[in-house]
Formats: C-alpha cells, sequence, structure tokens
C-alpha cells in the first residue's frame, strides 16, 4: 500500500496547504479549504495509454521545422474568428459560462453540423437519450459523431484511443474523475490531474478537444486558476437568459489574438451566427430621441456599432443615483466628472442612469465620446442629429484622444449608412477623407455639443 498523504486546498484559486487555514493566503477569502486524499496509485489503464504514446527528445530550436499551421475549418465562421481562422490539431480549448446560456448547444452543434471531422461527443452530465432529443432538434448533418456517456477518465482516454477522433468535447471537466486519485469528481486536485491528462494526449496525439467548464457565482471559470493555464484557448460565453443573443468572447488563445468576439441568436433549431453585430445593437425609431448616441466599438480586430442610452434627471433625494448597465460604473463617474469639470454641467445633482442596447458588455475606451455625447444629449433633452456617431477617448483634462483602430470603425460607420463621425483631431493627418462619411475631428469634449447637435 502506498502512503496516504492529505492536503488542503483552496477552491477559489487551488492553493495548497499542509493544514486547515480559515483564509487563504493566496486569494483572501475565508472558509474555502477542504480536505483532500492524495494517494500513489499503480499504473492504470490511463498511464498505460500515455505511456504508450510516441516520446520526442530534446530538439534545438534551430532544428525544428517550420511547419505550417493547418487549421481545421469548423463550417461556422463567428468560432473560426474567435479561434483565430479555425481549430488547430492538438489544442486543448475551454468553454465556460453560466448554467442554460448554451455551452452544451454550441458543443453538440459544432459535432452535428461539420461532416468532415469524426467527433466523439463525451457527456458526464446528460444520458445518450437526452442528448439525442437535443440532437434531433439541431439537425444531424455528421453521422461520424459519436455519444459517449462516461465520467471515468480512464474509461474515456481508451474509448478515445480506439475510436481516434479528430476532435472530442468533454461536458464537463467538473464530472470527469481519475482513479489515481482518492477525492470526489469537481475536487481541485481531480480538475488539475484531468486536464494535465488531456493536455498530454492531445499534444501527442493530434487531437482537438474541448473543455466545458462550470462558472462560480462571481463569473470566473470553477476550479483552480491552474486550468486555464494548461489550456491553449479559453472561450467564455456570456449573455442575458432574457435576451436571445449570446457572445462567444476569446480571453486566451496561443493561436491567435485575444479578445475576439462571436455573436449569436439563440433560436429553437440552436445557435445562428449573426453575421452583422450593428444590425441587432442599433435600433431604429420613427422619431429622434434624446439621450441616445451611436458608438464605434471594436473587439480584437472586430468593428461594429452600438447604440448607447443615457438619462440623466434630476435628483429626488440627496445622493444623485449612478447606474451603469454593461459598463464600468467607475469610469462612468470619472466621465461625468470631467463633464461637470470641464464642460461646466452640474452633474451633482443629476441622477444618470447608462445602457447599451443588446445587453452587451462593453469595456472599450473608444466609446468615451459616445457615452459623452448621450449624456450631453439627455442633459439639454435635446436629440444628436440623424446618421452622426462617435469614436474616441476621453482623458481628465477633457482632451479627446484617438481611439484604438479608429480606420476600422469610420470603415464600418460609412459602410452602414452613416453620414458623420466624430473622432480625436491628433488623427487628422494620418486619417484620410473617406467617401459617403465627414470626418469631424475635435480636441476637446467641448467642441463635441456643437457637432452633435448641428445638422
Amino acid at each position: 500500500m502506498a502512503k496516504v498523504k492529505k492536503a488542503y486546498f483552496c477552491r477559489n484559486c487551488g492553493f495548497e496547504a499542509p493544514k486547515w487555514l480559515g483564509r487563504c493566503p493566496s486569494c483572501g477569502e475565508w472558509n474555502t479549504f477542504t480536505e483532500e486524499i492524495i494517494a500513489k496509485a499503480p499504473a492504470t489503464a490511463a498511464a498505460a495509454i500515455t505511456s504508450s504514446m510516441p516520446q520526442t527528445p530534446p530538439q534545438r530550436v534551430s532544428e525544428i521545422e517550420r511547419a505550417s499551421l493547418r487549421r481545421l475549418d469548423l463550417h461556422n465562421a463567428e468560432i473560426n474568428r474567435v479561434l483565430g481562422g479555425g481549430l488547430v490539431p492538438g489544442s486543448l480549448i475551454l468553454l465556460g459560462g453560466e448554467p442554460g446560456i448554451g455551452k452544451s448547444t454550441l458543443s453538440l452543434q459544432l459535432a452535428l453540423t461539420n461532416h468532415t471531422l469524426r467527433t466523439l461527443y463525451v457527456s458526464g452530465e446528460e444520458s445518450p437519450e437526452q442528448i439525442g432529443m437535443r440532437a434531433e432538434r439541431i439537425g444531424i448533418e455528421n453521422q461520424e459523431c459519436y455519444i459517449y456517456s462516461e465520467t471515468l477518465l480512464e474509461n474515456i482516454l481508451a474509448q478515445i484511443a480506439q475510436y481516434n477522433p479528430d476532435v472530442v468535447v468533454i461536458d464537463s471537466i467538473q464530472t470527469i474523475y481519475t482513479e489515481t486519485i482518492e477525492s470526489s469528481a469537481g475536487s481541485v486536485s481531480q480538475i488539475r490531474e484531468c486536464a494535465a491528462s488531456l493536455l498530454k494526449y492531445a499534444k501527442t496525439t493530434g487531437t482537438s478537444i474541448f473543455i466545458i467548464g462550470h462558472i462560480t457565482k462571481d463569473g470566473t471559470i470553477a476550479g483552480p486558476k491552474i486550468l486555464e493555464h494548461i489550456v491553449d484557448v479559453v472561450l467564455q460565453f456570456e449573455g442575458d437568459g432574457n435576451n436571445i443573443y449570446r457572445i462567444l468572447r476569446g480571453i486566451k488563445n496561443r493561436f491567435g489574438a485575444t479578445f475576439e468576439i462571436g455573436v449569436f441568436e439563440m433560436l429553437e433549431s440552436g445557435l445562428r451566427p449573426v453575421d452583422n453585430p450593428s444590425e441587432i445593437l442599433l435600433s431604429h425609431y420613427d422619431e429622434p430621441l434624446s439621450g441616445i448616441a451611436v458608438g464605434a466599438s471594436v473587439d480584437g480586430i472586430r468593428p461594429y456599432l452600438i447604440e448607447v442610452q443615457a438619462l440623466v434627471s434630476n435628483a429626488a433625494y440627496g445622493t444623485p443615483q449612478r447606474t451603469a448597465t454593461g459598463y464600468d460604473a467607475k469610469r462612468m463617474n470619472m466621465l461625468l466628472a470631467v463633464l461637470e469639470k470641464r464642460v461646466g454641467m452640474k452633474m451633482f445633482t443629476k441622477d444618470v442612469f447608462l445602457n447599451f442596447a443588446g445587453g452587451f458588455k462593453v469595456s472599450d475606451t473608444g466609446l468615451d465620446l459616445a457615452i459623452v455625447a448621450a449624456v450631453i444629449s439627455s442633459y439639454y433633452d435635446r436629440p444628436i442629429a440623424d446618421g452622426v456617431c462617435c469614436a474616441g477617448e476621453i482623458g481628465l483634462s477633457g482632451e479627446v484622444r484617438p481611439a484604438p483602430r479608429t480606420e476600422q470603425r469610420i470603415s464600418e460607420a460609412a459602410r452602414l449608412g452613416f453620414r458623420r463621425i466624430i473622432v480625436s483631431s491628433f488623427l487628422r493627418k494620418e486619417i484620410k477623407n473617406m467617401r459617403g462619411i465627414e470626418i469631424v475631428c475635435i480636441s476637446n469634449i467641448g467642441e463635441l455639443p456643437r457637432s452633435i447637435f448641428c445638422e
């Protein structure tokens, strides 16, 4: 018998301690330590499979072959964009999101619609009958899609080795366990060991593996932080359960740009890719309304226009209310302070409410100018001129700084028929006049009202 070793792990960050601690010294959370039994076990099926994999000796960096990176087309333009142009063979991808947001639907849809890839869908949460009902609703196009309901890692690796699929989907990593560790499924040590075994198998055989992960109440991916370090790509599936639109956001990507987004529409038959997000993020009104501005934003290399809605009213109580939906409230307060200091607007007596159309969560600083324009429009109760959009960052002194990828923002606004875009004057020499759109350059926010209200 191998000697049994006990250790305590933090459920929040995965910190290991030899004894129980009330407060985690790593993340600072209280009462998060749980005891887990770690025992050395003899070689099992998983160890036998991984030991039989070909071993690569060390190589000089100058002698490594510069092979071209071949990507697999997933037949889904939105997912291909987020992954950086397609799926890289041998990659390990982690997909996280809230319960019911559509993680399993998206993964099963990838397995069913791509008839060129041999796929194994492993589910530890649902029976084959349940998956079959969802597959019938989505539509089965790939006859080489196999469903396997199992939670033991050794059996999963044996089936992967037998069927030799191109893509494997694990739903979810919190339900998978290995016999080499004497702890329950979903524990820190189990998640870490199972993810490491899957990574080794993916790298040595060239099999691409999708891992679905749960999230905590704070919105972060559950399990130890090392899980995100192990995988090659981390995708976050975002959206509101009351809204039909979903956003697939790339947080980490070793094969492409990070913070790319893919937009989907949740339908009865599955998730439909949205090729033009600007159409769903812009509203059409019969008559002009105050407090509404359009901003040109960029996520990764993808530009889109989004509608900013602001409501400014007299404070009914002593302390004004400041509420921002889908935006950082601290940055909104900073912009309001700049308006009060540099423009002379008495914001300390006003309630301010900010919202973005479509339920989007936006962190782009290039939308500062559009937010301030919406606040000014609602403050004076005067609609912004038709066909005007904004793209620029605002500093504490009131200066308008250039937004990243301004030329792409201008091109998107011109493509959608906007007649005027307001940008920073720092780009006056770099930006060339484009057909169909007027480029207005301003240096500070004091010039903004004249630019957005004039016809």
